[in-house]
């Protein structure tokens, strides 16, 4: 063939053959040489061969392997063009192209290497089919240069439809197909080449240079050009366990060694190698810090131990180190520890080198401010100067600080937000939105006569920037880091969490750049008359918008944080890192968005005292007092919501605890007001000595019992786990349908018993409910006042005290004895197993009639007696199971009709009451 010529088929799609490092007898060709040529040039020069797959020793004995191999009908076949090289030496081979034959000739099967040779000839495009790649006919057939493929390619290729792959090595399994993979920290060529070839034989590549096509770094240390440059693209660096692992798995169906699940056990953690010593934390940060060492395998040892590979420093607190450092010892400050973490990799240490500050203005501010002498009134002036120096370098706004009079008196929530003499307030805040990027009027003119009004207005434009600035530090320095894509290690939170820790704080961002932009232009053009109050009035209706969706949450939003905190290291990390930032002020995330929460009654205040500096004869003095009003309409709608999302979130619960609960439970007008634990004391609504829970709403009363055997969990599908519902729904009551309380009376046999009246609208006669209390915290008198309060709330009547009777426990066969004793729970249990026996085997209808047949010869013979309580009792009993035969499933609003009438002796003792 000539040189520049390329083969194809018309069969199927041409593609390039395995880009990988070639056998030393092909060689592969760059994808700039391939040519697509004619279909008649390829039926000219191409040499006709046949396709045929071998199944040797063992795979030939493989009914599924076989059953797979009918299936496919097309395996790919290299083109491959000899190169004519110089005298003495072998003719090179070149791969132009793999295309798509059909496999004409049948697979047949091999049992020895003597066979190969017959089976070997260039008329046939063969493939082999080895079970063991560790066999000695394996290494007879790759020492050939033969094509060899595991099953699992063959069953993989038969479940996809697709046709058997090339590959200029053997190939196994293909759970590292796609995978490029470098390898560093190798000492010992065995181990390397075994590593290889296995990575080989699963379809991965190798590459001896690390650049930016690798998607796996494997690591036998953690350092090197190669891990540095892995660390920051984020390629994933992986222990050579990982290989072994998944050579373990090859034959897994849909096994794929990339899989987050699979990988990220064998990831190399970021403080491999290292052992580590802590200076300058508190014994409880030290000792947290130790077990992450050791969570992210690392080790620890005391400081200055000549075996650490690393001193974390905490930099605020140490100033010099107590010893001279050897030059193997990195000393870094602690950011380095939780970026390591964060990054899920060891950081570069050069970044984070501890340096001592020797700065000779601060050393001048410290032996100033250490003076002794009070006596020398130069070395006090030149103090005074210095602090008044600092105050000027630490004042970031143009309106020095005011402090109000009340305030030396009181601290007021609004106090804990106005931080113009917290750190904060001292530095220079990041990069914020574009909505609160504009700069402040630096050279505003200072009226000559600062007025009280004037100090009160620019308080409030102070704390309203300073406020501005916090909600900026939230979005940029957490929330916009968190949300970014391509995060090293993968995301640190799921947006579901995002979501749910910082809800609507951009929103209150844009309203109070908004307000702070207002006031700034009111306070670099001021004048008495100017109106203060239209600005917050102008905006009232914003608030209302923006703050309830996140003061309602708020509580949830900080169990979200010490959660994932405590679960997530790499977000424990993320927040150690920003928390000691200057912009944070080294304060939490969480005390940071609290301030929202904080910042409305702090406005409040400040328009009070604004209001007071104010004149009669001043127009803004009546917009002041509508100011007031709107926010603490404001307030009271945030209140009044967090309120019904509470009892909202309160239903919520009652319905993941209660398996089987009605979906109407939940509605915007409901409301829980009491839960009871009980224990039922009749045959309604279910066994006597049940435990049985009472959920009292506004209108409806939810019943519920424990259930007798929890299985699985509820998983939400954010992923959150939620525990098993502990309770069992039996029926959901409308209070209207309660007819009379019942206060039973206490006597030797009757404790803390209640009876509840009711009439079902699907019954003729009263249903009888009656419940021992079992919670000591609710008193009964207490807890059956609130019940008939709501139930003549529900039946428009102002008589609640009229739905109560008092009654001894006679007149209704009431008792609690023996409710807890080991007869009484022995006997239950064997009740319920009788229950469960008697559903389990019956599968007709035959012996219930046989039975009733029975029992009616029975009372034709005995005409003139009264039956006994056990022929009632089982005259009721079939009463009760005949009527459940042709009724639906129990129904949301109204008793089911599995409740049996009571006796007619019940009837007689409840009919006067109704």
């Amino acid at each position: 063939m000539a040189d520049n010529s390329a083969l194809t088929s018309t069969i199927g799609r041409t593609r390039l053959a395995d880009s990988s490092i070639f056998d030393s007898k092909v060689t592969e060709t760059s994808k700039e040489n391939l040519f697509i040529g004619s279909t008649s040039y390829v039926e000219e020069e191409m040499p006709q061969v046949e396709t045929r797959v071998i199944l040797v020793q063992e795979a030939g004995k493989q009914e599924e392997l076989i059953k797979a191999l009918k299936t496919i009908k097309i395996m790919e076949v290299p083109v491959i063009k000899i190169k004519e090289s110089c005298p003495g030496k072998s003719d090179e081979k070149l791969i132009k192209s793999v295309v798509n034959m059909e496999i004409k000739v049948p697979f047949v099967k091999m049992e020895s290497v003597e066979e190969f040779k017959s089976l070997d000839s260039p008329e046939f495009e063969n493939v082999f089919i080895v079970m063991d790649f560790q066999d000695s006919i394996f290494n007879e057939l790759y020492k050939s240069d033969c094509r060899v493929i595991g099953p699992p390619v063959v069953l993989n290729c038969a479940h996809k439809g697709e046709p058997l792959p090339f590959s200029c090595r053997p190939l196994y399994c293909t759970s590292m197909m796609n995978l490029v993979l470098c390898f560093t920290g190798f000492r010992k060529k065995e181990e390397l080449v075994r590593l290889v070839t296995l990575v080989h034989h699963m379809g991965g590549v190798i590459r001896k240079d690390f650049n930016s096509k690798v998607t796996h770094l494997v690591a036998n240390c953690t350092q090197g050009e190669k891990f540095r440059i892995a660390v920051s693209l984020g390629t994933p660096i992986m222990k050579p366990e990982w290989i072994y692992k998944a050579w373990e798995k090859r034959n897994e169906q849909d096994f794929c060694a990339s899989a987050d699940d699979f990988r990220n056990e064998f990831k190399v953690p970021p403080f491999q190698d290292c052992i580590l010593s802590f200076l300058g934390f508190s014994d409880e940060e030290k000792t947290s810090m130790e077990e992450m060492t050791e969570m992210q395998g690392g080790n620890y040892l005391p400081v200055g131990d000549e075996r650490c590979t690393h001193l974390i420093v905490e930099e605020n607190v140490v100033k010099e180190l107590p010893f001279e450092p050897s030059k193997k010892l990195y000393v870094v400050k602690q950011e380095w520890f939780w970026g390591s973490i964060q990054m899920d990799a060891r950081a570069g240490e050069t970044m984070y080198l501890y340096e001592k500050a020797n700065t000779p203005e601060l050393k001048k501010s410290v032996s100033l401010l250490s003076l002794n002498t009070p006596n020398s009134n130069r070395k006090r002036r030149r103090l005074k100067e210095t602090l008044a120096q600092l105050s000027r370098e630490t004042d970031m706004s143009p309106f020095p600080p005011r402090k109000r009079p009340s305030a030396e008196h009181s601290l007021s929530i609004g106090s804990l937000l106005d931080i113009s003499n917290t750190p904060e307030s001292s530095i220079n805040y990041g990069e914020t939105p574009k909505s609160c990027t504009k700069s402040s009027k630096n050279s505003t003119p200072v009226p000559s006569k600062q007025t009280a009004r004037w100090q009160v207005a620019k308080e409030l434009y102070q704390t309203e920037s300073n406020y501005v600035n916090i909600l900026a530090t939230i979005i940029q320095l957490f929330q916009v880091p968190l949300e970014e894509e391509g995060q090293r290690g993968g995301p640190i939170l799921a947006p579901e969490e995002i979501k749910t820790i910082f809800g609507s704080i951009p929103d209150i961002l844009d309203v109070h750049t908004k307000i702070k932009d207002d006031l700034e232009d009111l306070i670099v053009n001021w004048d008495e008359s100017k109106s203060i109050g239209d600005i917050f009035l102008k905006y009232s209706k914003d608030l209302v918008k923006t703050y309830p969706p996140f003061v309602n949450f708020f509580e949830m939003s900080k169990e979200t944080i010490i959660k994932c905190e405590k679960q997530k290291p790499r977000f424990h990390a993320f927040l150690k890192i920003n928390q000691a930032k200057p912009e944070c002020g080294r304060q939490s995330l969480v005390e940071l968005l609290i301030r929202p929460v904080q910042r409305l009654p702090s406005v409040a205040l400040l328009l009070n005292d604004l209001k007071k500096h104010t004149s009669e004869e001043n127009p803004d003095k009546s917009t002041l007092e509508k100011a007031i009003g709107s926010l603490k309409e404001v307030m009271t709608h945030i209140n009044e919501d967090k309120r019904k999302t509470e009892a909202q979130k309160q239903i919520f619960d009652v319905v993941y605890e209660v398996d089987g609960c009605p979906a109407n439970l939940l509605s915007s007008h409901r409301s829980l007001v009491q839960r009871v634990e009980t224990i039922s004391l009749g045959e309604h609504p279910c066994d006597r000595g049940e435990q049985v829970t009472l959920f009292l709403f506004n209108d409806c009363l939810e019943i519920a019992r424990k259930r007798h055997k929890v299985i699985g969990t509820f998983r939400s599908p954010h992923g959150q786990t939620r525990p098993p519902a502990s309770l069992k729904h039996i029926h959901l009551m409308p209070l209207s349908q309660i007819k009379k309380v019942l206060d039973i009376r206490e006597t030797e046999d009757c404790h803390n018993a209640f009876a509840l009246l009711v009439r079902p609208p699907t019954e003729q006669a009263n249903v009888l409910l009656s419940f021992q209390m079992t919670s000591e915290e609710l008193p009964k008198e207490n807890w059956l006042k609130m019940l008939c309060r709501h139930v003549a709330n529900t039946i428009c009547k102002a008589d609640a005290e009229n739905l109560i009777y008092t009654a001894d426990p006679e007149s209704f066969e009431v008792n609690t004895k023996d409710m807890d004793s080991t007869l009484s729970r022995a006997s239950r249990a064997i009740k319920k197993t009788s229950k469960k026996v008697t559903r389990a085997f019956s599968f007709s209808k035959t012996p219930k009639r046989a039975l009733r047949r029975a029992l009616m010869t029975s009372q034709s013979s005995g005409e003139g007696r009264s039956p006994s309580s056990n022929e009632k009792h089982v005259m009721s009993r079939l009463s009760s199971t005949s009527s459940l035969a042709g009724i639906p499933s129990p129904s949301l609003v109204s008793l089911p009709s599995f409740f049996e009438r009571r006796s007619h002796t019940l009837s007689r003792s409840t009919t006067h009451l109704i």
